[in-house]
């Protein structure tokens, strides 16, 4: 319920009853022994959610050890881990981690394979990871540029589970990236929370309106959430901050991305943390952070686009072609643009 919402009391109050489950029946209890797991992946804390899931043994277990091996940059484990999972228990959602696993690795056309493999192997009675599937084999198609066919399987999803949030934030995405604002608005406003309210700010800036108020709203909720609990949405937070684009947040923007990297080696926080370190001026580190992100194999014209930036920074103009190239390689329509549409770089630059 919290990852549909984003409303972190969810999981505090699922921390409490699994808890108390344990101290009422301490044996054999996987339910609760899952659901601590599952709590200690949403709070990073990656190396307890392994020891829990393992020692459950399950199915759901055994996905959430994948799902924390692709948070932690172990993704060649992560490969080997969904693809032992798959065959052993091929399901709908065994497969969905097989195809994100081999997407995180740079494995397109396995990817592909077993996202084709996850929706023929589907249920009726699991519409919500029907439309989970649809919406990350969507989510793979835009990234690579084929914005008609995502659109198409969020459309899909959305019919399988209406007003599914998930499905609101990338089709808001999708929508911003073709420069519909007022659809974009429409579907942040479906769904509420900070990241909705991140990209309702970032419309705004789109659109040469001021920002202030509602960059300050995306951030006290985000700060909320931050302080409150724990929940890991330090990354969430950096990413607001760099893109608001004060030098003024530059320094705590690297704060947070030294604290959330300490453990979480994920491609997509290892380039926040490039963001963060090249606004700083600390390029070679920069340099450091997208390599590590690179050698895990991931197909990002985001990653490659910003690697090319890093890289002219410092003066290599043929390394820096070379990643421009491969940007437009994966995607064919990643602009300038674009990346200011997603967000992925300080509003103020294309003004």
């Amino acid at each position: 319920m919290a990852r549909a919402t984003r409303n972190d009391s969810w999981y505090l109050l699922a921390e409490k009853s699994a808890q108390q489950s344990l101290a009422n029946l301490p044996f054999e209890n996987q339910g609760a022994v899952l659901a601590l797991a599952q709590i200690a992946e949403a709070q990073h804390d990656f190396a307890t959610a392994i020891r829990l899931a393992e020692s459950v043994g399950t199915p759901d277990a055994l996905g959430h050890v994948v799902t924390t091996k692709l948070a932690l940059g172990e993704v060649e484990d992560a490969v080997a881990e969904a693809s032992r999972l798959s065959e052993q228990y091929p399901s709908l959602g065994s497969l969905t981690l097989k195809a994100l696993a081999h997407e995180a690795r740079g494995q397109d056309d396995q990817a592909l394979a077993a996202f084709q493999q996850a929706i023929a192997a589907e249920e009726p009675d699991n519409s919500a990871a029907s439309a989970q599937a649809r919406v990350f084999l969507g989510r793979f198609h835009a990234q690579r540029g084929d914005h008609s066919l995502a659109k198409g399987l969020y459309r899909e999803a959305l019919r399988i589970v209406p007003d599914y949030p998930l499905v609101h934030l990338q089709l808001a995405e999708l929508a911003t990236v073709k420069g519909q604002y007022r659809t974009a608005k429409y579907h942040y406003q479906a769904v509420g929370g900070p990241t909705a309210l991140h990209g309702l700010a970032r419309l705004q800036a789109l659109q040469g309106r001021s920002a202030t108020e509602a960059w300050k709203v995306a951030e006290t909720e985000l700060r909320r959430n931050v302080e409150g609990n724990a929940l890991g949405h330090r990354r969430d937070l950096a990413h607001l901050l760099l893109e608001r684009g004060d030098p003024a947040d530059v320094a705590e923007a690297v704060a947070l991305m030294e604290t959330e990297t300490a453990n979480r080696r994920d491609a997509q926080t290892l380039d926040t943390l490039a963001w963060a370190l090249g606004s700083a001026g600390r390029l070679l580190e920069a340099q450091q952070a997208l390599q590590e992100a690179l050698d895990q194999g991931v197909r990002s014209a985001a990653i490659a686009y910003r690697a090319g930036e890093i890289e002219l920074a410092l003066n290599h103009p043929v390394q820096a072609a070379e990643f421009f190239r491969r940007a437009t390689e994966i995607d064919p329509t990643f602009t300038p643009q674009t990346r200011q549409r997603l967000g992925l770089t300080k509003q103020e630059e294309l003004r």
